[in-house]
Order: C-alpha cells, then structure tokens, then sequence
C-alpha cells in the first residue's frame, strides 16, 4: 500500500460500520475489511490505471464510457451515506460530481502538492474549481500543500491541515543485533525508503555514494504507478558509478521500522515537494539522524532544519557532506535525534490523527 492508503487504513479505525468503495481488490481491500468496513468494487472493467495524474485531461476521452459507468456507480453508493471521503485524487474527480448529484457532502482528503513537478496546468486548475464547487472540505497533510491548493485557484476556506499520523515502537535492541539478525552488512550504513520513482531520487544518493568511500546504502521500496521502467535503471546507474556492491536493493518490506533502526542514518532525496514525508516521521520515532531535501513539507516536519540536516533538491554533494557529518561525529547529532523523536511522538501520532479528522467529518455531516 502507498502512503496514502496507509492513512486512510487509520482513519477508518473511526468508521466501522462505514463502507469502501474500491477500484479494485488487493492489501487495501483486506486491511478495510478488518477494520469493519463492507467493501463495494467497481464493475469488471473499471481499472483506471492507465490515466496519470501528470498527463493531459484528454487522455481520459478514450475511457469516457468507464468513467460515466463509475460516476453512475458512486453516485447509488452514496446515496446510502451520509458523507463521501476522497482518499485521492482520482476518488475526488470521479466521486465529486455523483455526490453532489444525490445531495451528499464531500470530504477530499489530498495527498499531493498540486504544482507543476506534479500535475499539468489544466489538471491543476480543473481539481481547483472543481474542488471549490463540490467539496465541503479539502484535507492536506502540510501547510506546504495547503499553500499549493490556493496557488492552483483552490480556496483556502475549504482547507485544513490535518497532518499525517503514525505510531511506531522502537525495538529495544542495538543496531548491531539488529543488522545481525536483517543480514544487513557491517559498517557504515544508510538507508533510502520510499517507492521508486524518479521524483523520489534514489539516484541522487547513489550519485552521493560515490564521493563517501566505504559508506553502503539500502535502497527499500518498489515502484507502484507504473514507474517500473526507472527501477530498473536504478542497478545499471548504481554499476556506472562503481558502487553496485555497496548498494543493496531491498524491495517491498513489512518491516521498515527496524531496518531504519539498523541504519546509521535515513535518507529522503525527493527531487519534487513533497506533500508530507511519512518516512521522515518514521526516521523520527525510530530514532535514527534524517538528511531530507528542502523541498515541500520536509522544512515543517523537521522544523526549519533544527531536527535534522536540509539540503537542497539534486545536490549529491550536499547529501555526501551530511552524511559524512553524520558518520564522522554521531555523538553530535544524539539531542537532535531526541528531539526529533519527542516532536513527532507529540505532533504526529495516529490518534491525533484520528481524532481531527473524526471530527472533520462530523462537522461536514452535521452542516449538510
């Protein structure tokens, strides 16, 4: 599951009795389903995965007769509801128009920075007016993507900032158990986790590696929207630097939280903004020292840089320094890290949340 589906596996803890209307089955499906929700799919021949966000509205000319089916669809689901949430922006575009059509306000909950590196200007304007029309709400994890709401032409009436949650137990035992019992090598060692996309920048720290003798990186995520073509050059670049033995690709992993314990430091190379940054939250509790790229709500999270080393987008260089830093005296960065614990622990929990986003919604449906 993406970040986005992580959150909204949260926010349902609320709504049991709730129910899901789903493009499709999968992890996403189940983890609802325990959770108390009854699953709706869309009909056979729904699946929308061919439309990317970044690409022109016309792309969507040829599949006219699957969106109206589902607009159809959406629109007799919601009628038995009292309130629509979009957990995306594919939900939000397809639901907006049925929800309005059988009078059911509607919560969208956006995960993205809608700018340029993200979204083409026609996309970016449509979701703004059609935002401004039908939503009761607009949801943004960071004040960085509430800002890039208004700048598309969204209104910044219909926004709040409900930042991401998460809980995470450390496991109490030392990072070198740890990498003993992962088969992570010894030595010096830094981890990237996020899926693989050319906008995540997991080339950047390999570019990095190679100015840092002796330093390995694990690389741990996989592509998930349609990005399969910058995975695989990922090994061929890490072989053209020279560093393919020091850098170990992981894949999808179930147990991020102690792999990020084991590492000596987590890397976050986003060379777009970032909406949030749920794996710098992660480093955070975990305990480990984070060097994240200046770009989008990286800034807020680690607050202007006091909890952890900024450095700006696409500069291997900047990377390779913090690192150096980090490796050279970790004595050094042991406050900051604590710090960073404490401020997520208070400002970025699950059931905080939760609970703003509980009572978002009841507030929506008690005005409709």
């Amino acid at each position: 599951m993406s970040g986005a589906e992580l959150v909204l596996r949260d926010v349902v803890q609320a709504w049991p009795d709730s129910q899901a209307f789903l493009f499709e089955g999968g992890p996403l499906a189940d983890a609802l389903r325990e959770a108390g929700l009854t699953i709706r799919l869309a009909a056979p021949g729904a699946d929308l995965s061919g439309l990317r966000r970044d690409a022109s509205p016309l792309h969507a000319l040829p599949v006219l007769g699957r969106l109206a089916r589902l607009a159809w669809d959406l629109a007799r689901a919601a009628r038995g509801c009292d309130v629509v949430y979009a957990n995306s922006q594919k939900a939000f575009l397809l639901a907006a128009l049925p929800a309005r059509l059988v009078g059911r306000p509607l919560v969208w909950h956006l995960h993205d920075i809608l700018d340029g590196a993200h979204f083409g200007r026609a996309q970016r304007i449509i979701q703004a007016r059609l935002a401004n029309a039908c939503a009761a709400r607009v949801v943004v994890p960071s004040r960085a993507a509430a800002e890039a709401f208004v700048q598309a032409g969204g209104r910044r009436d219909r926004v709040t900032v409900v930042p991401n949650g998460l809980d995470l137990t450390p496991d109490p035992r030392p990072a070198a158990e740890l990498r003993a019992e992962l088969g992570l090598p010894v030595g010096p060692l830094v981890g990237v986790f996020s899926r693989l996309a050319p906008w995540k920048g997991q080339d950047v720290v390999i570019e990095a590696l190679a100015v840092v003798p002796g330093l390995r990186c694990v690389v741990v995520g996989s592509a998930l929207f349609g990005e399969e073509a910058y995975a695989a050059t990922l090994r061929d670049f890490a072989a053209a630097r020279g560093v393919s033995d020091r850098v170990l690709f992981l894949g999808q992993r179930s147990d991020v939280p102690r792999l990020m314990q084991a590492v000596d430091a987590v890397v976050h190379p986003s060379v777009d903004p970032e909406p949030f940054g749920r794996t710098l939250v992660e480093a955070m509790l975990a305990g480990v020292p984070v060097v994240a790229t200046d770009a989008g709500a990286s800034s807020e999270i680690l607050d202007g840089g006091a909890l952890g080393t900024l450095v700006p987008p696409r500069r291997p260089d900047r990377i390779a320094a913090a690192l150096s830093e980090i490796l050279d005296r970790p004595e050094a960065f042991a406050e900051r890290t604590r710090l960073a614990r404490e401020r997520a622990l208070a400002r970025y929990g699950a059931a905080r949340m939760q609970d703003d986003l509980a009572a978002l919604i009841r507030q929506v449906a008690a005005r409709a």
